[in-house]
């Protein structure tokens, strides 16, 4: 198989989250370092404009999102299984819940101004500006679920407790008993609370779940090796995309296959990537599209939580979202 490439930087809380999925599947990879903010012009040749962190790479496919992501690694090395049989809705149901419910509460308590200060301690005052000017963008546009610190202090403690009780209850030493994506999608979520030493109490006094946290990170980040950007997008343009899935298509209303068309996610970082809709499964969208640097890729995006809409040269003039 073509070697996974992960985009990424290593503070990413979603980052982390992929790293311990190789870990977990004991996976080889290799490591291309992305900027932590705007512009990111070596990721946009792949990407065409999806800027969210990580991204992986095989080849000439570049797969958007850690939920397709998941899904892909799952397609390379089957076991371990991130999906238990038997329990494939509420893993993947709890993965989407701690993707964004969690994430966005630990995103409030961790950019408290106070915390930020101790974050950004050994950081250039215009770089740590930069970065909060950077967040501030990714996150205005969206449907993401808008929580304050205050309300992220007041659910904390019964979101924690309720862990603490299903973890406890379970009969195994992970969330669904045996290790699943579940796991790792709510521990990444917790690993950014413990980045800093004011949210890390948020996690340490819960023995349950700060145990259970161990052991999901105990599973590591599997085997990586350092590319750079260059070689990566050399690598995307002497490669040709995979053969698109067999099987039906699925196309929204008004759309059929070859139609070009914008594809943007729906909660945050909200930036259109066009291109050519090749495929339309189930479970992904593919776009094709053509760069000076990356020559021919096909872009995968994940079918819930984005929007596609029609193009016509630049101008949209029909919308349809993925999650209707």
């Amino acid at each position: 198989m073509t070697d996974l490439i992960l985009h990424h930087y290593w503070t990413s809380p979603f980052a982390e989250k992929v790293h311990l999925l190789m870990g977990f599947k004991q996976l080889s990879w290799r490591s291309v370092i992305i900027p932590r903010i705007m512009p990111k012009p070596d990721l946009t040749a792949l990407t065409g404009g999806y800027r969210k962190t990580p991204v992986l790479q095989i080849g000439a496919d570049i797969y958007c999102d850690t939920a397709l992501i998941a899904q892909r690694l799952e397609h390379a090395k089957a076991a371990p299984t991130l999906f238990p049989e038997g329990q494939e809705f509420a893993c993947r149901a709890f993965s989407a819940w701690a993707d964004s419910v969690v994430f966005q509460h630990a995103v409030a308590l961790i950019f408290q101004p106070e915390v930020m200060v101790e974050r950004m301690a050994n950081v250039p005052p215009e770089q740590a500006q930069a970065f909060m000017t950077d967040r501030k963008a990714l996150f205005e546009k969206g449907n993401a679920p808008r929580v304050t610190a205050q309300q992220a202090a007041q659910h904390w403690p019964t979101l924690m407790r309720r862990l603490e009780e299903q973890l406890a209850r379970s009969s195994g030493e992970y969330l669904f008993n045996a290790p699943s994506i579940a796991d790792f999608s709510l521990a990444h979520c917790l690993w950014f609370l413990k980045s800093a030493s004011q949210t890390a109490p948020l996690v340490d006094a819960y023995p349950e779940v700060s145990a259970w946290l161990g052991r999901v990170l105990g599973f590591g980040h599997g085997t990586h090796s350092d590319l750079s950007a260059e070689e990566a997008i050399r690598i995307a343009h002497e490669s040709a995309p995979a053969p698109v899935p067999e099987g039906e298509m699925l196309l929204p209303a008004g759309l059929v296959q070859g139609t070009r068309v914008g594809i943007s996610a729906q909660e945050y970082g909200v930036e259109t990537v066009e291109g050519e809709l090749v495929y339309a499964g189930v479970e992904e969208l593919i776009l094709r599209r053509e760069d000076e640097r990356a020559g021919t890729v096909h872009v995968h995006f994940p079918r819930i939580g984005f929007n596609i809409e029609y193009r016509t040269g630049r101008q949209s003039n029909q919308g349809w979202s993925s999650a209707s």
